[in-house]
Protein backbone atom coordinates (compact mmCIF):
# COMPACT_ATOMS: atom_id res chain seq x y z
CA UNK A 1 0.00 0.00 0.00
CA UNK A 2 1.30 3.44 -0.89
CA UNK A 3 -0.11 6.94 -1.03
CA UNK A 4 0.97 10.54 -1.60
CA UNK A 5 -0.64 13.61 -0.04
CA UNK A 6 0.60 17.11 -0.73
CA UNK A 7 -0.36 20.76 -0.46
CA UNK A 8 1.47 24.08 -0.58
CA UNK A 9 3.29 23.42 2.72
CA UNK A 10 3.99 19.68 2.88
CA UNK A 11 4.43 16.56 0.78
CA UNK A 12 3.67 13.24 2.50
CA UNK A 13 4.65 9.85 1.09
CA UNK A 14 3.53 6.72 2.93
CA UNK A 15 4.24 3.05 2.20
CA UNK A 16 2.96 0.13 4.27
CA UNK A 17 4.68 -3.26 4.03
CA UNK A 18 1.62 -5.49 3.78
CA UNK A 19 3.11 -8.17 1.55
CA UNK A 20 6.47 -8.64 3.32
CA UNK A 21 8.14 -9.77 0.14
CA UNK A 22 11.82 -10.62 0.81
CA UNK A 23 12.60 -9.68 -2.80
CA UNK A 24 11.33 -6.15 -2.30
CA UNK A 25 14.14 -3.67 -2.95
CA UNK A 26 12.59 -0.26 -2.80
CA UNK A 27 9.96 2.13 -4.04
CA UNK A 28 9.87 5.38 -5.99
CA UNK A 29 7.11 7.95 -5.64
CA UNK A 30 7.42 9.17 -9.21
CA UNK A 31 4.94 12.04 -8.92
CA UNK A 32 6.98 13.78 -6.21
CA UNK A 33 10.47 12.43 -6.92
CA UNK A 34 11.07 10.63 -3.61
CA UNK A 35 12.31 7.08 -3.24
CA UNK A 36 14.00 4.60 -0.92
CA UNK A 37 15.67 1.19 -0.87
CA UNK A 38 15.43 -1.17 2.10
CA UNK A 39 17.63 -4.05 3.30
CA UNK A 40 16.11 -7.52 3.58
CA UNK A 41 15.55 -7.25 7.34
CA UNK A 42 13.10 -4.42 6.78
CA UNK A 43 11.52 -5.93 3.67
CA UNK A 44 10.12 -8.80 5.76
CA UNK A 45 9.17 -6.71 8.81
CA UNK A 46 5.82 -5.24 9.82
CA UNK A 47 6.76 -1.66 9.06
CA UNK A 48 5.52 1.49 7.40
CA UNK A 49 7.89 4.06 5.85
CA UNK A 50 7.07 7.75 5.89
CA UNK A 51 8.77 10.54 3.96
CA UNK A 52 7.44 13.91 5.02
CA UNK A 53 8.80 16.96 3.23
CA UNK A 54 7.96 20.24 4.92
CA UNK A 55 8.57 23.22 2.66
CA UNK A 56 9.56 25.22 5.74
CA UNK A 57 12.43 24.63 8.18
CA UNK A 58 11.96 25.10 11.90
CA UNK A 59 14.76 22.71 12.92
CA UNK A 60 17.50 25.09 11.78
CA UNK A 61 15.95 27.85 13.86
CA UNK A 62 15.90 25.45 16.81
CA UNK A 63 19.60 24.68 16.28
CA UNK A 64 20.49 28.36 16.15
CA UNK A 65 18.57 29.31 19.27
CA UNK A 66 19.83 26.26 21.19
CA UNK A 67 23.48 27.04 20.54
CA UNK A 68 23.06 30.78 20.78
CA UNK A 69 25.76 32.74 22.58
CA UNK A 70 23.91 35.42 24.50
CA UNK A 71 25.87 38.63 25.04
CA UNK A 72 24.78 41.56 27.14
CA UNK A 73 26.19 45.04 27.55
CA UNK A 74 26.59 47.18 30.61
CA UNK A 75 25.09 50.66 30.78
CA UNK A 76 28.50 52.07 29.95
CA UNK A 77 29.07 49.85 26.92
CA UNK A 78 25.84 51.08 25.31
CA UNK A 79 27.40 54.53 25.31
CA UNK A 80 30.64 53.34 23.76
CA UNK A 81 32.41 51.33 26.48
CA UNK A 82 33.52 47.71 26.67
CA UNK A 83 31.24 44.75 26.21
CA UNK A 84 30.29 42.56 29.15
CA UNK A 85 29.29 39.03 28.07
CA UNK A 86 26.68 37.33 30.16
CA UNK A 87 28.18 35.34 33.00
CA UNK A 88 31.50 37.21 33.10
CA UNK A 89 32.78 39.47 35.83
CA UNK A 90 32.24 43.21 35.61
CA UNK A 91 35.15 45.39 34.45
CA UNK A 92 36.79 47.72 36.87
CA UNK A 93 34.98 50.94 37.56
CA UNK A 94 37.94 52.87 36.23
CA UNK A 95 37.15 51.72 32.71
CA UNK A 96 34.11 54.00 32.58
CA UNK A 97 34.43 56.96 30.27
CA UNK A 98 32.61 59.22 32.70
CA UNK A 99 34.12 59.92 36.13
CA UNK A 100 30.74 60.03 37.78
CA UNK A 101 29.88 56.68 36.32
CA UNK A 102 33.10 55.22 37.64
CA UNK A 103 31.96 55.91 41.18
CA UNK A 104 28.90 53.65 40.93
CA UNK A 105 28.98 50.93 43.56
CA UNK A 106 29.29 47.31 42.51
CA UNK A 107 25.85 46.39 43.76
CA UNK A 108 24.07 48.92 41.55
CA UNK A 109 26.17 47.98 38.54
CA UNK A 110 25.56 44.26 39.07
CA UNK A 111 21.83 44.89 39.31
CA UNK A 112 21.91 46.67 35.95
CA UNK A 113 23.69 43.77 34.30
CA UNK A 114 21.32 41.21 35.84
CA UNK A 115 18.33 43.13 34.52
CA UNK A 116 19.85 43.21 31.03
CA UNK A 117 20.64 39.50 31.10
CA UNK A 118 17.07 38.65 32.09
CA UNK A 119 15.72 40.95 29.40
CA UNK A 120 17.79 39.32 26.68
CA UNK A 121 17.22 35.77 27.85
CA UNK A 122 13.48 36.44 27.84
CA UNK A 123 13.56 36.77 24.07
CA UNK A 124 15.38 33.61 23.02
CA UNK A 125 17.15 33.66 19.69
CA UNK A 126 17.19 37.47 19.23
CA UNK A 127 19.95 40.03 19.60
CA UNK A 128 19.74 43.69 20.32
CA UNK A 129 20.65 45.84 17.35
CA UNK A 130 22.24 48.30 19.73
CA UNK A 131 24.31 45.53 21.27
CA UNK A 132 25.46 44.35 17.88
CA UNK A 133 26.45 47.83 16.70
CA UNK A 134 28.20 48.58 19.99
CA UNK A 135 30.17 45.34 19.81
CA UNK A 136 31.42 46.14 16.30
CA UNK A 137 32.40 49.66 17.28
CA UNK A 138 34.16 48.47 20.43
CA UNK A 139 36.19 45.86 18.59
CA UNK A 140 37.31 48.20 15.82
CA UNK A 141 38.11 51.01 18.21
CA UNK A 142 40.69 48.73 19.76
CA UNK A 143 42.35 48.63 16.34
CA UNK A 144 42.43 52.39 16.15
CA UNK A 145 39.55 52.70 13.69
CA UNK A 146 35.81 52.98 14.47
CA UNK A 147 33.34 51.54 12.02
CA UNK A 148 29.79 52.81 11.81
CA UNK A 149 28.74 50.40 9.07
CA UNK A 150 25.71 48.29 9.73
CA UNK A 151 24.53 46.59 6.59
CA UNK A 152 20.96 45.71 5.89
CA UNK A 153 21.88 42.08 6.47
CA UNK A 154 23.15 42.94 9.96
CA UNK A 155 19.97 44.80 10.78
CA UNK A 156 17.87 41.83 9.72
CA UNK A 157 20.23 39.52 11.58
CA UNK A 158 19.58 41.49 14.74
CA UNK A 159 15.87 40.79 14.27
CA UNK A 160 16.54 37.08 13.76
CA UNK A 161 15.22 37.07 10.18
CA UNK A 162 18.16 36.14 7.99
CA UNK A 163 21.18 34.85 9.80
CA UNK A 164 21.89 33.37 13.16
CA UNK A 165 23.75 35.33 15.82
CA UNK A 166 27.34 34.57 16.62
CA UNK A 167 27.58 30.89 17.32
CA UNK A 168 30.17 28.15 17.53
CA UNK A 169 28.77 25.08 15.81
CA UNK A 170 31.83 23.65 14.07
CA UNK A 171 32.92 20.67 16.14
CA UNK A 172 34.86 17.67 14.93
CA UNK A 173 35.47 14.77 17.30
CA UNK A 174 38.53 12.79 16.21
CA UNK A 175 37.27 9.59 17.85
CA UNK A 176 33.63 9.58 16.74
CA UNK A 177 34.14 11.68 13.59
CA UNK A 178 31.28 13.96 14.54
CA UNK A 179 30.82 16.73 11.97
CA UNK A 180 28.48 19.39 13.30
CA UNK A 181 27.34 21.87 10.67
CA UNK A 182 28.43 25.49 11.00
CA UNK A 183 25.23 27.35 10.17
CA UNK A 184 27.17 30.46 9.25
CA UNK A 185 29.13 28.56 6.61
CA UNK A 186 26.23 26.46 5.28
CA UNK A 187 22.61 27.36 4.56
CA UNK A 188 19.81 24.74 4.53
CA UNK A 189 17.63 25.03 1.43
CA UNK A 190 14.31 23.61 0.31
CA UNK A 191 12.80 22.61 3.65
CA UNK A 192 13.23 19.48 5.79
CA UNK A 193 12.80 15.83 4.78
CA UNK A 194 11.58 13.57 7.61
CA UNK A 195 12.50 9.94 6.87
CA UNK A 196 10.89 7.61 9.43
CA UNK A 197 9.92 3.98 9.88
CA UNK A 198 7.11 2.81 12.17
CA UNK A 199 5.64 -0.46 13.38
CA UNK A 200 2.72 -1.45 11.21
CA UNK A 201 -0.49 -1.32 13.29
CA UNK A 202 -2.38 -4.63 13.67
CA UNK A 203 -4.34 -5.32 10.50
CA UNK A 204 -8.01 -6.26 10.36
CA UNK A 205 -9.10 -9.89 9.95
CA UNK A 206 -12.34 -10.86 8.28
CA UNK A 207 -14.22 -13.80 9.76
CA UNK A 208 -17.49 -14.52 8.03
CA UNK A 209 -19.19 -11.13 8.01
CA UNK A 210 -17.15 -9.80 10.91
CA UNK A 211 -14.11 -7.55 10.79
CA UNK A 212 -11.82 -8.08 13.75
CA UNK A 213 -9.25 -5.41 14.53
CA UNK A 214 -6.97 -5.07 17.56
CA UNK A 215 -7.10 -1.57 19.00
CA UNK A 216 -4.00 -0.11 20.62
CA UNK A 217 -3.84 2.94 22.84
CA UNK A 218 -0.09 3.41 22.35
CA UNK A 219 -0.39 5.45 19.18
CA UNK A 220 2.17 5.34 16.40
CA UNK A 221 5.22 3.33 17.47
CA UNK A 222 8.70 3.97 16.07
CA UNK A 223 10.50 0.98 14.59
CA UNK A 224 14.10 1.23 15.79
CA UNK A 225 16.71 0.61 13.16
CA UNK A 226 19.51 -0.58 13.28
CA UNK A 227 17.97 -3.53 15.08
CA UNK A 228 19.44 -4.17 18.52
CA UNK A 229 21.69 -7.21 18.90
CA UNK A 230 20.24 -10.40 20.35
CA UNK A 231 22.93 -10.96 22.99
CA UNK A 232 26.06 -9.43 24.40
CA UNK A 233 28.24 -11.65 22.21
CA UNK A 234 29.52 -9.68 19.20
CA UNK A 235 29.11 -12.77 17.01
CA UNK A 236 25.36 -12.62 17.57
CA UNK A 237 24.91 -9.08 16.38
CA UNK A 238 22.62 -8.49 13.45
CA UNK A 239 24.09 -6.98 10.33
CA UNK A 240 22.05 -3.89 9.49
CA UNK A 241 22.95 -2.45 6.09
CA UNK A 242 22.24 1.23 5.50
CA UNK A 243 19.09 2.44 3.81
CA UNK A 244 19.17 4.38 0.56
CA UNK A 245 17.20 7.58 0.01
CA UNK A 246 16.71 9.55 -3.19
CA UNK A 247 14.99 12.91 -3.55
CA UNK A 248 14.37 15.30 -6.39
CA UNK A 249 15.66 18.78 -5.61
CA UNK A 250 12.91 21.27 -4.77
CA UNK A 251 12.04 23.45 -7.76
CA UNK A 252 12.04 26.63 -5.67
CA UNK A 253 15.77 26.69 -4.89
CA UNK A 254 19.03 26.91 -6.83
CA UNK A 255 22.03 24.74 -5.99
CA UNK A 256 25.16 26.22 -7.53
CA UNK A 257 27.25 23.20 -6.53
CA UNK A 258 26.59 19.61 -5.50
CA UNK A 259 24.22 19.79 -2.50
CA UNK A 260 25.54 18.79 0.90
CA UNK A 261 23.38 16.45 2.97
CA UNK A 262 23.05 16.84 6.73
CA UNK A 263 21.03 14.76 9.18
CA UNK A 264 19.27 15.98 12.29
CA UNK A 265 20.74 15.13 15.69
CA UNK A 266 17.70 15.33 17.95
CA UNK A 267 19.71 14.89 21.15
CA UNK A 268 22.17 17.67 20.37
CA UNK A 269 19.64 19.79 18.45
CA UNK A 270 22.04 20.30 15.58
CA UNK A 271 22.70 19.31 11.98
CA UNK A 272 25.49 16.80 11.32
CA UNK A 273 27.18 15.65 8.12
CA UNK A 274 28.60 12.39 9.47
CA UNK A 275 26.61 9.20 8.91
CA UNK A 276 25.93 10.08 5.27
CA UNK A 277 27.59 7.85 2.64
CA UNK A 278 27.63 7.13 -1.10
CA UNK A 279 26.23 10.49 -2.14
CA UNK A 280 25.32 10.54 -5.84
CA UNK A 281 24.15 13.70 -7.58
CA UNK A 282 22.55 13.75 -11.03
CA UNK A 283 22.60 17.39 -12.06
CA UNK A 284 20.53 17.01 -15.22
CA UNK A 285 17.77 15.12 -13.42
CA UNK A 286 18.16 17.36 -10.33
CA UNK A 287 18.21 14.26 -8.15
CA UNK A 288 20.42 13.26 -5.25
CA UNK A 289 20.69 9.88 -3.53
CA UNK A 290 22.67 8.72 -0.50
CA UNK A 291 22.80 6.12 2.25
CA UNK A 292 22.10 6.51 5.98
CA UNK A 293 22.61 4.07 8.82
CA UNK A 294 19.44 5.19 10.57
CA UNK A 295 16.10 6.77 9.76
CA UNK A 296 16.42 10.48 10.49
CA UNK A 297 15.34 13.87 9.26
CA UNK A 298 17.72 15.35 6.74
CA UNK A 299 18.20 18.55 4.82
CA UNK A 300 20.03 19.72 1.71
CA UNK A 301 22.62 22.43 2.24
CA UNK A 302 24.78 24.80 0.24
CA UNK A 303 27.76 26.93 1.21
CA UNK A 304 26.39 30.33 2.16
CA UNK A 305 29.06 32.26 0.28
CA UNK A 306 29.58 29.96 -2.68
CA UNK A 307 28.88 32.86 -5.09
CA UNK A 308 31.66 34.96 -3.53
CA UNK A 309 33.88 36.81 -4.23
CA UNK A 310 32.28 38.93 -6.94
CA UNK A 311 34.02 39.00 -10.30
CA UNK A 312 32.68 42.47 -11.11
CA UNK A 313 29.71 44.76 -10.48
CA UNK A 314 27.94 47.77 -11.98
CA UNK A 315 25.35 50.30 -10.84
CA UNK A 316 23.84 52.45 -13.57
CA UNK A 317 20.73 54.62 -13.86
CA UNK A 318 17.68 53.68 -15.90
CA UNK A 319 15.88 56.98 -15.43
CA UNK A 320 14.74 59.29 -12.62
CA UNK A 321 14.66 57.36 -9.33
CA UNK A 322 15.44 54.15 -11.20
CA UNK A 323 18.65 52.12 -11.49
CA UNK A 324 19.95 48.62 -12.17
CA UNK A 325 22.54 46.86 -10.01
CA UNK A 326 24.42 43.95 -11.58
CA UNK A 327 26.75 41.57 -9.76
CA UNK A 328 28.81 38.93 -11.55
CA UNK A 329 29.29 36.23 -8.95
CA UNK A 330 31.59 33.25 -8.90
CA UNK A 331 28.81 30.99 -10.27
CA UNK A 332 25.81 33.07 -11.28
CA UNK A 333 25.16 36.67 -12.29
CA UNK A 334 22.47 38.63 -10.46
CA UNK A 335 20.68 41.73 -11.70
CA UNK A 336 18.42 43.80 -9.46
CA UNK A 337 16.42 46.79 -10.66
CA UNK A 338 15.51 49.55 -8.22
CA UNK A 339 12.43 51.70 -8.79
CA UNK A 340 11.75 54.06 -5.92
CA UNK A 341 11.77 51.94 -2.76
CA UNK A 342 11.01 48.68 -4.61
CA UNK A 343 13.45 46.09 -5.96
CA UNK A 344 13.00 43.40 -8.60
CA UNK A 345 15.22 40.41 -9.35
CA UNK A 346 16.28 39.72 -12.93
CA UNK A 347 18.48 36.77 -13.83
CA UNK A 348 19.44 34.74 -16.85
CA UNK A 349 18.81 31.58 -14.83
CA UNK A 350 15.10 30.88 -14.49
CA UNK A 351 15.30 27.38 -13.00
CA UNK A 352 14.52 27.61 -9.30
CA UNK A 353 13.81 31.36 -9.47
CA UNK A 354 10.54 31.52 -11.39
CA UNK A 355 8.68 32.46 -8.21
CA UNK A 356 10.93 35.52 -7.72
CA UNK A 357 11.76 36.86 -11.17
CA UNK A 358 9.91 40.00 -12.17
CA UNK A 359 8.24 40.58 -8.81
CA UNK A 360 8.49 43.95 -7.07
CA UNK A 361 9.26 43.84 -3.37
CA UNK A 362 11.11 45.77 -0.69
CA UNK A 363 14.86 45.41 -0.30
CA UNK A 364 14.76 43.32 2.91
CA UNK A 365 12.03 41.08 1.47
CA UNK A 366 14.08 40.48 -1.67
CA UNK A 367 17.13 39.58 0.41
CA UNK A 368 15.21 37.00 2.40
CA UNK A 369 13.66 35.54 -0.74
CA UNK A 370 17.02 35.28 -2.52
CA UNK A 371 18.67 33.64 0.49
CA UNK A 372 15.87 31.09 0.73
CA UNK A 373 16.25 30.40 -2.98
CA UNK A 374 20.00 29.76 -2.71
CA UNK A 375 21.18 32.95 -4.45
CA UNK A 376 23.23 34.92 -1.96
CA UNK A 377 25.11 38.13 -2.72
CA UNK A 378 24.60 39.62 0.74
CA UNK A 379 27.04 39.88 3.61
CA UNK A 380 26.98 40.20 7.38
CA UNK A 381 29.46 40.59 10.23
CA UNK A 382 30.70 37.00 9.79
CA UNK A 383 31.31 37.00 6.04
CA UNK A 384 34.99 37.93 6.20
CA UNK A 385 35.66 34.67 8.07
CA UNK A 386 34.70 32.68 4.98
CA UNK A 387 35.46 35.01 2.05
CA UNK A 388 38.67 36.79 1.06
CA UNK A 389 38.28 40.58 1.00
CA UNK A 390 40.10 43.69 -0.15
CA UNK A 391 40.43 44.83 3.48
CA UNK A 392 39.10 48.36 2.99
CA UNK A 393 38.57 51.02 5.63
CA UNK A 394 34.90 50.65 6.63
CA UNK A 395 34.28 54.37 7.15
CA UNK A 396 35.63 55.26 3.71
CA UNK A 397 33.67 52.42 2.17
CA UNK A 398 30.41 53.43 3.82
CA UNK A 399 30.88 57.06 2.78
CA UNK A 400 31.36 55.89 -0.81
CA UNK A 401 28.05 53.98 -0.76
CA UNK A 402 26.25 57.04 0.59
CA UNK A 403 27.58 59.26 -2.19
CA UNK A 404 26.98 56.66 -4.90
CA UNK A 405 23.34 56.42 -3.80
CA UNK A 406 22.93 60.21 -3.94
CA UNK A 407 24.09 60.30 -7.56
CA UNK A 408 22.62 56.96 -8.71
CA UNK A 409 19.94 58.70 -10.81
CA UNK A 410 22.49 60.37 -13.08
CA UNK A 411 25.82 58.53 -12.71
CA UNK A 412 27.02 55.02 -13.41
CA UNK A 413 29.55 53.21 -11.20
CA UNK A 414 31.51 50.07 -11.88
CA UNK A 415 34.17 47.69 -10.61
CA UNK A 416 37.87 48.40 -11.15
CA UNK A 417 40.75 45.96 -10.97
CA UNK A 418 42.83 48.65 -9.25
CA UNK A 419 40.60 48.63 -6.17
CA UNK A 420 42.59 45.71 -4.76
CA UNK A 421 45.92 47.43 -5.55
CA UNK A 422 45.44 50.86 -3.99
CA UNK A 423 45.73 49.94 -0.30
CA UNK A 424 43.25 49.67 2.57
CA UNK A 425 42.88 53.44 2.99
CA UNK A 426 41.66 54.08 -0.55
CA UNK A 427 38.99 52.89 -2.96
CA UNK A 428 39.11 52.88 -6.75
CA UNK A 429 36.07 52.60 -9.01
CA UNK A 430 34.96 53.58 -12.48
CA UNK A 431 32.32 56.27 -12.79
CA UNK A 432 30.75 58.60 -15.33
CA UNK A 433 27.57 60.55 -15.99
CA UNK A 434 24.97 58.45 -17.78
CA UNK A 435 21.28 58.90 -18.59
CA UNK A 436 18.88 56.34 -19.96
CA UNK A 437 18.60 52.54 -19.89
CA UNK A 438 21.28 51.82 -22.51
CA UNK A 439 24.65 50.31 -21.49
CA UNK A 440 27.49 52.71 -20.73
CA UNK A 441 29.94 53.18 -23.65
CA UNK A 442 33.40 51.99 -22.63
CA UNK A 443 35.11 55.26 -23.59
CA UNK A 444 33.02 57.24 -21.06
CA UNK A 445 34.39 55.50 -17.97
CA UNK A 446 36.94 57.29 -15.78
CA UNK A 447 38.79 56.03 -12.72
CA UNK A 448 38.37 57.77 -9.38
CA UNK A 449 40.39 57.39 -6.20
CA UNK A 450 38.47 57.85 -2.94
CA UNK A 451 39.98 58.44 0.46
CA UNK A 452 38.97 59.71 3.88
CA UNK A 453 40.47 63.14 3.24
CA UNK A 454 40.47 63.52 -0.53
CA UNK A 455 39.02 62.25 -3.80
CA UNK A 456 40.57 62.63 -7.23
CA UNK A 457 40.25 61.60 -10.85
CA UNK A 458 43.03 59.22 -11.89
CA UNK A 459 45.15 59.45 -15.01
CA UNK A 460 45.42 55.68 -15.47
CA UNK A 461 42.78 53.48 -17.09
CA UNK A 462 41.70 49.87 -16.68
CA UNK A 463 44.14 48.94 -19.45
CA UNK A 464 47.17 50.49 -17.74
CA UNK A 465 49.98 48.11 -16.82
CA UNK A 466 50.50 49.35 -13.26
CA UNK A 467 48.64 51.33 -10.64
CA UNK A 468 49.59 55.00 -10.28
CA UNK A 469 47.82 57.48 -7.97
CA UNK A 470 48.58 60.52 -10.18
CA UNK A 471 45.55 62.68 -10.82
CA UNK A 472 44.14 63.36 -14.28
CA UNK A 473 45.79 66.42 -15.91
CA UNK A 474 43.61 69.50 -15.52
CA UNK A 475 41.38 67.96 -12.85
CA UNK A 476 41.04 69.29 -9.33
CA UNK A 477 41.18 67.58 -5.94
CA UNK A 478 38.07 67.51 -3.78
CA UNK A 479 37.25 66.51 -0.23
CA UNK A 480 34.27 64.37 -1.30
CA UNK A 481 33.47 62.04 -4.16
CA UNK A 482 30.27 63.81 -5.23
CA UNK A 483 32.06 67.16 -5.59
CA UNK A 484 34.64 65.39 -7.72
CA UNK A 485 31.90 63.96 -9.94
CA UNK A 486 30.18 67.32 -10.32
CA UNK A 487 33.23 68.74 -12.11
CA UNK A 488 32.43 66.62 -15.18
CA UNK A 489 28.64 66.55 -14.96
CA UNK A 490 26.12 68.47 -17.03
CA UNK A 491 23.58 70.85 -15.54
CA UNK A 492 20.79 68.40 -16.32
CA UNK A 493 22.64 65.63 -14.50
CA UNK A 494 23.19 67.74 -11.40
CA UNK A 495 19.51 68.74 -11.36
CA UNK A 496 18.47 65.10 -11.64
CA UNK A 497 20.57 64.13 -8.61
CA UNK A 498 19.08 66.94 -6.55
CA UNK A 499 15.56 65.82 -7.45
CA UNK A 500 16.16 62.18 -6.45
CA UNK A 501 13.54 60.85 -4.08
CA UNK A 502 14.86 59.99 -0.64
CA UNK A 503 13.22 56.54 -0.77
CA UNK A 504 15.19 55.69 -3.90
CA UNK A 505 18.44 56.99 -2.41
CA UNK A 506 17.87 55.01 0.78
CA UNK A 507 17.05 51.81 -1.13
CA UNK A 508 20.19 52.06 -3.27
CA UNK A 509 22.35 52.77 -0.24
CA UNK A 510 20.90 49.82 1.68
CA UNK A 511 21.50 47.52 -1.28
CA UNK A 512 25.12 48.64 -1.60
CA UNK A 513 25.71 48.28 2.14
CA UNK A 514 24.10 44.84 2.10
CA UNK A 515 26.39 43.57 -0.68
CA UNK A 516 29.52 45.71 -0.09
CA UNK A 517 30.86 45.31 -3.64
CA UNK A 518 33.94 47.46 -2.95
CA UNK A 519 34.97 45.00 -0.24
CA UNK A 520 34.08 41.62 -1.74
CA UNK A 521 35.13 41.95 -5.38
Amino acid sequence: MQTVVKDENITLCLWANLEKNPRFKGLNFEEVGFGFELPKQLAVSDIAVRILHTHYDHLTLLARTTHLKIHTLSHRSLSGGDEIPAGLALPEQGEARDNGEGKDDNETQQQRVDEEVQSIQGVEGRKSAASQQSRKTSAQTAEGRGSQIQTQMEALSAEGDLTSPSEDLTVVDSTEHVQVVDLMEYTPLGGVFYFDVFHLPPQAHHVNSWEIRQLLDTGLQVFYYPIEKLSSDDTDTISCPPVTVSVRLPNCVVFLETPQVARWDAAGKQWRMDGIADVSYKEEEAEISFKMDVFQAFVLMQETYTNFPFQSWELRPLGPDSAVFTVKGAFVDVTITIQGDQCMLLSGQEKGLSHLLGKQMSGPALQRAMLNAGINIFVNEHTDKYVSTCGKDPLTEHAAYEQMALFASACAFSWSKWNSKCGAEHLVMQACEHHGPTPVPKDLWHLYLLGAQMSLKLEITEKSEAFCPDHYPGSELHSTFIHMLQDDMSTDGIVRTRESNYLFVNTVQNLLCATRPLMYS
